[in-house]
């Protein structure tokens, strides 16, 4: 393999020179985070997910392109433009990655995310020619001015393509989308606070990665 076989360098300067949307709440949104000329590249490498939930890498089998696509996430040069950004210290934030491969009828419901959670950056890769749903807004993330109606919406966010999105989290950050039950591929990274319970959500997460990497037991054994 070469060196462009296995690593893909995101678009760092498009990120740097995106705006910081203040509606329904601090925000910055950018596409093709993931450049054109990357994207087929990617959608093949992505793993094979057959199930909903959250994974950690550890759990799936990566194609070497992908491991160093979340090598590349989990590092320091994301991490200081989201601090800058936002101005926030994560000089020793820890931080979680999952992957998601699937979404199922309860997922997308309206939410803020765990308080142990900083920051939340979601990485969409599913390609925007793929089926009506994301052009019927199935699937695609709303942010919201508040918890009990997914129309009342400031922005919305198609899965598609490498679009970043980015948004610091707290108590009024409600999110979801319209059901979509099918394929749609979703990294999410977060940088954690530093207290218990951030630590008993980072264990929980390397928990799940051990337990899923077991293999199942089979029948009629």
């Amino acid at each position: 393999m070469t060196t462009s076989d296995t690593f893909i360098q995101p678009d760092y300067t498009a990120l740097e020179q995106a705006a910081v949307a203040p509606d329904p709440f601090p925000h910055v949104v950018v596409p093709h985070f993931i450049r054109s000329e990357d994207l087929e590249r990617l959608f093949a490498h992505r793993p094979h997910i057959v199930s909903g939930g959250s994974f950690p890498p550890d759990s799936l089998q990566l194609s070497p392109l992908m491991e160093h696509l979340v090598e590349e996430l989990e590092g320091t040069r994301l991490k200081a433009i989201v601090a800058e950004k936002f101005h926030l210290n994560l000089d020793h934030a820890p931080s979680m990655l999952t992957i998601r491969g699937r979404t199922r009828e309860k997922d997308g419901r309206i939410h803020t995310d765990s308080l142990a959670k900083r920051v939340t950056i979601l990485l969409y890769l599913n390609p925007s020619g793929a089926g009506e749903a994301w052009e019927r807004q199935e699937g695609c993330l709303r942010l919201l001015r508040g918890p009990h109606d997914i129309e009342d919406y400031a922005k919305e966010v198609p899965p598609v393509d490498g679009t970043l999105l980015i948004f610091p989290n707290g108590p009024t950050t409600w999110h979801g989308h319209k059901q979509f039950v099918g394929q749609r591929y979703t990294i999410q990274l977060n940088y954690m606070t530093e207290d218990a319970r951030a630590r008993s959500e980072l264990r929980r997460h390397k928990l799940s990665a051990l337990v899923k990497k077991l293999p199942l037991p089979q029948l009629g054994q």
